[in-house]
């Protein structure tokens, strides 16, 4: 990041930020924390297809167990001594999200970020940070948890943020919270970070062009879902920016003839060039699951154009050489991954409050020597 606050981070010498990052995933939140300077030792996830993405691009080692079965002593091993500690994560957020209507305290998932709770209680890291959906913050399991938090003498400052203002290609609504041991905390800015608002055609305009159902084959990950013929007409009907609403009678789906149908125009939609993306969802490689058909090809977006508009590396492997893409595993693991660039953010404001911190305990002692 090459603006003011990187400057001021490195200007003060200090303690070394190390990192362990529960919930990992394929590692969007470690690889933004690392490009911050975070040095981020482990990730740990329930599930084995994060395993290999978040290896092969990250300088930390994999843990496959579940939360709820692990033990601070399991984590604590792999801080430094003299390094200041993070507990990172993102708790599992569907069970919150505005598209799951049926979430209800019974689902497992609900309770993980207790289980988060514990174990900040059992380690005592200097900082914590959490990223989530917005809905979390209206639910008493976060209450509960922000709570924990100050009772254990974090100072905590949360809010829900626009990805986009921050240079995410995407408009994509997150809860982030960031808690401190070493005084009061904040998220920079999006002025303080210094990058501005990023369209489609700047994030994926050069990609070279697909058909529907091809891959390109210099990239496996550069691949797109075949199409039907009767969303192949529905495609070509289709305007950016438009909706279902555009194309001839005869193309509309019959859920969406209906009354209560109508009120759904955000599928079967072209993304425009020159504006963010929208959300990117565990389904975004299928055009008939949201706005996700390519601005001007005749197709959904591929894989690696998902993965690049949540700001993951153009080169961000997620496959072993030579294995099989499964679009519906890679989907998942694109459309649930923090945005590198967001983690690039918390990594960035929390090196920026630990300078700040030293640099007034320095002053501090300096004060208190001279009297």
């Amino acid at each position: 990041m090459k603006n003011g606050i990187q400057a001021n981070i490195g200007a003060t010498p200090g303690r070394k930020v190390y990192a362990v990052d529960l919930f990992c995933g394929a590692g969007g939140l470690t690889h933004g924390l690392v490009k911050a300077g975070v040095d981020v030792r482990l990730g740990v996830d329930i599930d084995p297809a994060c395993e290999h993405p978040y290896v092969a691009n990250n300088n930390a080692r994999f843990l496959l167990k579940s939360v709820e079965e692990l033990e601070a002593s399991e984590l604590e091993r792999h801080y430094r001594k003299n390094g200041i500690k993070l507990l990172a994560g993102c708790a599992p957020c569907q069970t919150f999200s505005t598209y799951n209507q049926k979430a209800t305290e019974s689902d497992k998932r609900w309770w993980l970020l207790l289980q988060f709770s514990r174990l900040v209680d059992e380690l005592s890291p200097d900082l914590v940070t959490m990223e989530n959906v917005p809905r979390l913050i209206e639910q008493n399991v976060f209450d509960e948890f922000v709570a924990n938090l100050e009772g254990n003498g974090y100072s905590v400052a949360y809010r829900v943020v626009n990805c986009a203002e921050y240079g995410v290609p995407q408009q994509r609504n997150r809860l982030v919270l960031l808690a401190s041991k070493l005084g009061p905390i904040s998220l920079l800015t999006p002025e303080q970070f210094g990058k501005r608002p990023r369209t489609v055609k700047e994030a994926i305009g050069n990609l070279p062009p697909l058909s529907a159902g091809t891959s390109h084959p210099k990239d496996p990950l550069h691949q797109c879902s075949a199409l039907s013929e009767i969303n192949m007409r529905r495609i070509k009907a289709s305007r950016p920016g438009g909706t279902w609403r555009d194309w001839p009678r005869e193309l509309v789906a019959d859920c969406h003839k209906k009354s209560s149908g109508k009120t759904y125009p955000s599928v079967y939609g072209r993304m425009t060039w020159d504006d963010p993306a929208p959300t990117m969802t565990t389904q975004f490689f299928g055009f008939g699951n949201g706005r996700f058909g390519h601005p001007e090809q005749d197709r959904a977006i591929s894989l690696r154009e998902g993965a690049i508009l949540q700001s993951f590396p153009p080169d961000y492997e997620f496959t072993r050489p030579g294995e099989q893409v499964c679009q519906k595993s890679i989907g998942r693991l694109i459309g649930n991954a923090v945005p590198v660039t967001l983690g690039e953010v918390i990594g960035a404001s929390l090196l920026s409050h630990v300078s700040e911190a030293t640099k007034k305990a320095y002053r501090s002692r300096r004060r208190s020597r001279s009297q």
